[in-house]
């Protein structure tokens, strides 16, 4: 059973924020105004290692409101997970998870991302991204497509109070948009100097609306710019990007740059790898597995790197096995071609799907794991 939720966790999230284990009491108030009000429980998980705390209202995850919000239609799953996971991770350099627990963003409701994600306009003032061209066959590209926020909450005493914000800013490197309604689709291309120049100058002014609202004036706020990839891309973008408004302050003086690569293997066309060597030990595992049943119609792997450092490796094998056995033999195999070839010194993921579902799962969750493996469907 244990193993069994470590793997419905780790298809769930890509966080590092270990949702399972045993609540912590904490009974704290919620501000009640009259005696009559009803106190509200709150608790926090248990946390793998270096993982933050996760503080939940009345023994649930707290969501925010303001999840799945953007001005772009055409969004990209991969963009969005890497987009929080990557606001985690950059969130670890300021608010300690030592220290302080996680929540979901409670303070940027639906309205405020609205307004801030529209244009800038008459009806519209605080509007983050630029106004309509009024020239004619000009096009102002929506560039800011996405708002996320975090929260950090410290305890004292027998309370919890807020004391962090991280905010992630997706920006677009593309635009679609249409002249007309449902006329054809076109595509303007945004530069990295566009997008961080726009995102720096959007992350100040948000910081300024932020600082309006209750109590968010003396607290630290982090803002990571997000650099989206195309819609039809198989890996997600990355943060490039952040900088901190310290306490009483709305503005970033200091921004630090951040070194996010992701690629799919195998490579395409004249692409370089990222890390030659990573790329060769996939493919001698790639080659390893491959023979073992006729009927593997695809094996590619997603990596990501962080100042050149590989930091994960998700691996997606494509079969149309279909018998119990099969599966589970076809597992052993792929659990020992991946303790051969891949990476010793960091997190793998290995996904054998069917076209309809996920049939198996090899996995180990950082660099010092050992592998485990999961059939779904069998004991």
């Amino acid at each position: 059973m244990k193993r069994f939720l470590q793997i419905a966790l780790l298809l769930a999230t890509g966080l590092s924020l270990s949702a399972c284990g045993n609540l912590k009491n904490s009974d704290l108030a919620n501000n009640p105004t009259t005696s009559t009000t009803k106190k509200k429980s709150y608790q926090t998980t248990s946390t793998s290692k270096n993982g933050y705390n996760v503080l939940l209202k009345d023994g649930e995850y707290v969501t925010s409101p303001i999840e799945g919000t953007t001005e772009n239609t055409s969004d990209n799953n991969v963009d969005s997970r890497a987009l929080e996971s990557g606001l985690i991770d950059l969130s670890h350099n300021t608010f300690s998870s030592s220290k302080y627990v996680f929540q979901e963003g409670q303070k940027i409701s639906v309205a405020d991302a609205t307004d801030w994600l529209g244009r800038k306009s008459k009806s519209n003032p605080e509007g983050l991204n630029a106004e309509k061209s009024n020239k004619k066959n000009s096009y102002n590209p929506i560039i800011l497509d996405q708002i996320l926020e975090q929260d950090f909450l410290t305890k004292s005493n027998s309370s919890y109070k807020m004391d962090g914000m991280s905010v992630g800013l997706a920006l677009n490197s593309v635009d679609y948009y249409q002249k007309v309604k449902d006329g054809p689709q076109y595509h303007k291309d945004i530069s990295r100097a566009e997008q961080e120049t726009f995102g720096k100058e959007a992350a100040n002014k948000l910081v300024s609306y932020l600082r309006k609202k209750k109590g968010l004036k003396d607290i630290p706020i982090l803002v990571g710019l997000f650099s989206k990839t195309s819609k039809d891309s198989l890996v997600g973008g990355n943060y490039f990007a952040y900088g901190i408004a310290n306490a009483n302050s709305s503005k970033i003086n200091d921004w630090k740059t951040v070194n996010n690569r992701s690629q799919v293997l195998p490579t395409v066309g004249s692409e370089k790898a990222i890390n030659s060597t990573d790329a060769a030990s996939f493919s001698d595992f790639k080659a390893a597995i491959q023979g073992y049943f006729p009927n593997i119609s695809g094996v590619t792997a997603t990596v990501h790197y962080q100042n050149k450092t590989l930091t994960q490796m998700n691996i997606t094998v494509t079969t149309q096995f279909f018998g119990y056995a099969q599966i589970e033999s076809f597992s052993r195999l792929v659990l020992s071609a991946a303790k051969k070839y891949l990476p010793k010194d960091a997190p793998i993921e290995i996904k054998i799907n069917s076209v309809n579902d996920t049939q198996a799962l090899i996995a180990k969750n950082s660099a010092d794991d050992s592998y485990y493996v999961h059939v779904f469907g069998g004991e």
